[in-house]
């Protein structure tokens, strides 16, 4: 028996995540790093039919993706306004964690503009929303919803000490879900104005470094050269 690895088939890599219909000429939305790096996108929905995937556009800033497949008339999720969700309101996240097709969990809205850095792009835009409902690996890209069915956010990430649900999970708000498909169908890429400032976040310790009366908000730290703020 030859045990050299050199002589083996290449090993076909298969990964699993979950994704949110929302249109139905078969638009769907998931998170870029679901579908990052894929050679073939496959659907599969609730009722088990498969589909090839087409991948329309991407925005690793925010992580999302937007794909399609050729069906039509597919029951989807309607975008509600992300603003309006209030803490300790009570949500659903739909998904499909460690491969267990369709599993609802059910928690509140722990916090709102959750920034956690966990997206490496340069322009990364994160304001999470935050949930305790259980969020597992295999949920990224499925439904945050609110108790009448209406999409709140995207599911993204867990912050864990183990990979798996300890309490905390995050989603990406609707209204920016929304910003990012309208541009991607329109432009294929995200339109975004670009300031030029360089921030940071306001507390006690730098108010009082900086000798400023307020503790909230945010500081200006410098701006960019031949930038807009810098004119």
């Amino acid at each position: 028996q030859d045990n050299n690895p050199r002589n083996a088939p290449p090993r076909v890599q298969t990964a699993t995540g979950s994704g949110v219909i929302i249109n139905e000429q078969g638009y769907i939305v998931t998170n870029n790093h679901v579908i990052e790096n894929a050679d073939d996108v496959e659907v599969i929905l609730h009722d088990n039919r498969t589909f090839k995937a087409q991948i329309i556009g991407t925005d690793p800033s925010t992580d999302l993706a937007l794909l399609q497949i050729k069906a039509k008339g597919l029951p989807a999720l309607a975008f509600v306004n992300s603003n309006d969700v209030r803490v300790g309101e009570w949500v659903l996240a739909v998904g499909n964690p460690f491969g267990l097709n369709s599993t609802v969990t059910a928690g509140i809205v722990s916090a709102k503009a959750r920034n956690i850095n966990i997206l490496r792009d340069q322009y990364a835009i994160e304001s999470f929303i935050q949930t305790d409902a259980a969020i597992n690996p295999g949920n990224s890209g499925g439904a945050l919803v609110n108790l009448q069915g209406g999409l709140v956010g995207i599911n993204t990430a867990i912050a864990s000490p183990t990979g798996a649900y300890s309490g905390y999970g995050f989603a990406i708000p609707s209204n920016i879900v929304n910003k990012v498909v309208e541009d991607l169908l329109k432009f294929g890429v995200v339109q975004r104005g670009v300031l030029g400032i360089m921030i940071r976040t306001l507390d006690g310790n730098l108010a009082k470094e900086k000798e400023i009366d307020i503790t909230e908000g945010v500081y200006v730290d410098s701006l960019l050269q031949n930038s807009a703020a810098a004119a």
